[in-house]
């Protein structure tokens, strides 16, 4: 009987250890994700600015017209398309979120 309670004494002291010790993995993953997160979104509204940016730049056409510039402005816009596609969508965000609480 002894023996039982002994045994059963070290494998609750083994289970709390290895508890512990993955709840304070997990609460400095969950701090890395979260700062990933706000790096993302500072990301995405620099993406969201320089966008706004390019477009009042050109509101008029003018550097599309011209050829020397033109090109140069093409190759921007590209640009600025391809960043556009890695904005962080805040709806498609929610709806996840929303999809997972039900």
């Amino acid at each position: 009987m002894i023996y039982i309670t002994i045994t059963a004494a070290v494998v609750v002291l083994i289970l709390l250890f290895t508890t512990f010790n993955m709840l304070r993995k997990n609460e400095k993953q969950e701090d890395i994700l979260a700062s990933y997160l706000m790096y993302l979104d500072r990301v995405s509204r620099v993406i969201e600015l320089s966008d706004t940016r390019l477009q009042e730049i050109d509101a008029k056409g003018t550097f599309k017209s011209d050829d020397e510039v033109g090109f140069f402005f093409e190759q921007i816009t590209q640009i600025q398309s391809i960043l556009n596609e890695f904005q962080v969508k805040e709806v498609e965000i929610n709806e996840k979120q929303e999809k997972e609480q039900k």
